[in-house]
């Protein structure tokens, strides 16, 4: 999405005609085994709303289960507008993983759907607070910069407002660590949810958090020695990943994406650069990189993708999370001189 855009306005007539038509009032309800119903093949029909959820379920459900996602790839997640008949299926899914706050209109339909086993991932982690471009944080916590190590401060407590509701920021799954917690949830639910398979359900979870903690691992490493600790990107996706490793995250727009900087924003940006010795402005995949480009070129800064992985397209630098999260170890290696 682009920061210079406006978006779309999400319309909710398609879920309020389908809900009239009680075409969402069909739920998965619980067998006689006490588990959700599965499809024709016998695997559970799993919803994900988008590309994080959908690497979840997928590696935690492996091949007992079948995913269907809500937001095709090279589709921005947060302007998704449902059609009608996935807002009707949704009501015949065993299992259902989002995160709320994050795609207003899927927000709705699940609501409306009412299945059973539904997961809203932002309960499976704490959520917190990240500024915006107009009142953003990274200043105030500069004096905590490289003290944000998990093990010195679990989910950065002392840096920011925890978020109780939606309102937080949501891009948990940028953090290994906060990602690796939401993992562990959805194994849990999802054996919950499908008793004869809860162990294939455990021991695919306890590989992906293996691999997730090994990710972790790479970039405590590979971030904790560099010239500078500042980075600027397209809007405020990286406020958990620079929290856990020590980072000072520069958001030209805040959270919200569609938020346009100001030229006093711009000013501030320009002078941060120079003042910390930023080489690289980020854009990322599915957004216009007009802005980063238009304030790399007047700062005389370099361009790099820093990818938010709200989905896998062509490019993308790599298949997966695992190989796309790497990809983005190496270029804020590369952007912030790490020795």
């Amino acid at each position: 999405m682009s920061v210079m855009n406006v978006r779309r306005p999400i319309s909710t007539a398609a879920v309020a005609g389908a809900a009239a038509l009680g075409l969402v009032a069909l739920s998965a309800c619980s067998g006689s085994s006490g588990g959700a119903e599965k499809g024709k093949d016998g695997k559970l029909d799993v919803v994900a709303s988008f590309y994080p959820m959908q690497f979840l379920a997928e590696q935690i459900g492996g091949d007992k289960v079948s995913v269907t996602t809500l937001t095709r790839p090279g589709v921005e997640p947060h302007d998704l507008e449902l059609k009608p008949r996935q807002i009707a299926d949704l009501g015949d899914a065993g299992f259902i993983l989002y995160l709320k706050g994050l795609q207003p209109a899927v927000d709705e339909a699940i609501k409306q759907a009412g299945v059973e086993n539904t997961v809203d991932a932002a309960t499976l982690t704490t959520l917190e607070t990240h500024g915006t471009h107009e009142d953003h944080t990274g200043h105030e916590d500069e004096a905590h910069a490289g003290e944000t190590h998990a093990e010195e401060s679990p989910a950065g407590e002392h840096e920011h407002d925890h978020a109780t509701e939606a309102g937080g920021d949501p891009h948990v799954w940028l953090d290994p660590v906060k990602y690796a917690e939401v993992a562990k949830g959805v194994g849990e639910r999802l054996a919950k949810a499908d008793p004869a398979n809860a162990a294939t359900y455990e021991k695919n979870t306890d590989e992906l958090v293996k691999k997730l903690d090994a990710l972790d691992g790479r970039f405590r490493a590979g971030l904790k020695n560099t010239t500078t600790r500042t980075f600027i990107t397209t809007h405020s996706a990286f406020g958990y990943l620079a929290e856990r490793y020590g980072l000072d995250q520069e958001g030209i727009s805040g959270v919200d994406p569609e938020s346009e900087p100001s030229p006093a924003r711009v000013k501030e940006l320009q002078a941060v650069a120079k003042k910390e010795k930023v080489t690289t402005v980020f854009f990322e995949t599915l957004a216009s990189d007009r802005t980063a480009r238009t304030l790399a070129k007047d700062t005389g800064l370099k361009t790099d993708v820093l990818d938010p992985l709200e989905g896998i397209t062509e490019r993308s630098k790599g298949a997966d999370y695992l190989e796309v999260m790497q990809s983005n170890l190496a270029a804020l290696q590369k952007a912030l001189g790490a020795k």
